[in-house]
């Protein structure tokens, strides 16, 4: 068997690329370099001296996030993925024979970001890009780890904001537990972790603001962090667990027109009118439910890997920011 030599692998990314590759179209639409300021300051700390391997290249560790959010891979199975595919390798600008950053390096990188900050200002840097290139917000807006098996004096323990003491006596089993998740109820299913509250453009269906929450938190308590500006229109659309007189009102005092789902109660069911009222606002709000099916199918599902709520909020804004660049690459194609 003969080896194969640079130009098999040049020619097998042409024979990738005339099947559609969507890496190549990914990177085709988005200027990463352009993500390269705000991803430098990972590296600005005082070197001790000059010795020792120089790091890996910032936009080519970003993008192995990228990658990790699109496809739901782990840290090992990236650099793995990395090492053993074509389309994965083109698309960091690397050859078979090129050095591979290793899963540790890639969780310290998402370490630092976490650290500084940092997955906020890509978001917000990728959304003023998308402004300023014609995909301006318009026509309204839009506004689970796994499960673990405490008793029942652990669980109301970390409900009080304390750590249990079991927990403390094995650091080991503590590191494996996280304390920042929560247990909510929905549909009359119970689920474990954290809430991903976003704001939608109705238009372009890009996400355009975002918070995390454990999954306790009221839906309503988030709504103020989530209001677009921007926006060129004011009308609000949002399920009817952000429906309050208060929230009404206070909306509606910022100049916003309230186009909020009503939600009855047993003392005060929905009338007719309510009904049919939210039946024409819910085809405008189901795009966000596009959003995150989106999310679902292609970006991971509703899993995440990781434990706490700093961590939860850079894995889930990492998903936000590549579902915005997969969209909005999808939206540059026509």
């Amino acid at each position: 068997m003969s080896q194969a030599g640079f130009f098999d692998f040049q020619q097998r990314k042409q024979q990738l690329d005339a099947h559609g590759n969507p890496l190549r179209a990914l990177e085709e639409a988005v200027d990463f370099e352009a993500f390269r300021p705000t991803l430098e300051r990972v590296h600005q700390r005082a070197r001790k001296s000059e010795a020792g391997r120089r790091p890996y290249d910032v936009v080519l560790m970003f993008k192995m996030l990228v990658l990790q959010s699109l496809y739901n891979l782990s840290d090992a199975q990236v650099e793995y993925q990395v090492r053993d595919r074509v389309s994965f390798m083109a698309f960091l600008g690397l050859g078979p024979g090129d050095a591979v950053p290793d899963e540790k390096t890639l969780w310290l990188f998402r370490e630092r970001l976490k650290g500084l900050g940092l997955v906020a200002v890509l978001f917000k840097q990728f959304n003023d890009d998308l402004t300023s290139s014609g995909f301006a917000a318009s026509k309204g807006s839009i506004v689970p780890v796994p499960r673990q098996r405490n008793s029942r004096d652990d669980n109301q323990t970390i409900k009080d904001g304390c750590i249990p003491v079991s927990f403390v006596q094995n650091p080991c089993k503590h590191r494996q537990k996280d304390t920042d998740a929560k247990w909510t109820t929905r549909h009359g299913e119970r689920f474990f972790g954290y809430k991903n509250h976003v704001n939608v453009d109705v238009k372009h269906k890009l996400i355009r603001a975002f918070a995390v929450s454990d999954a306790a938190i009221h839906d309503n308590r988030m709504i103020d962090g989530l209001l677009d500006e921007d926006n060129t229109n004011k009308d609000i659309y949002a399920h009817g667990a952000y429906h309050s007189e208060a929230i009404r009102e206070r909306l509606e005092q910022q100049g916003y027109r309230v186009r909020i789902n009503r939600k009855g109660c047993r003392d005060a069911p929905l009338t007719e009118r309510d009904r049919a009222s939210n039946k024409i606002k819910s085809k405008v709000r189901a795009r966000v439910e596009h959003v995150f099916g989106r999310q679902a199918q292609k970006l991971g599902g509703k899993l995440i890997r990781c434990i706490g709520l700093a961590r939860a909020h850079v894995a889930i804004g990492l998903r936000n920011l590549v579902y915005n660049l997969e969209r909005y690459a999808k939206l540059v194609a026509g």
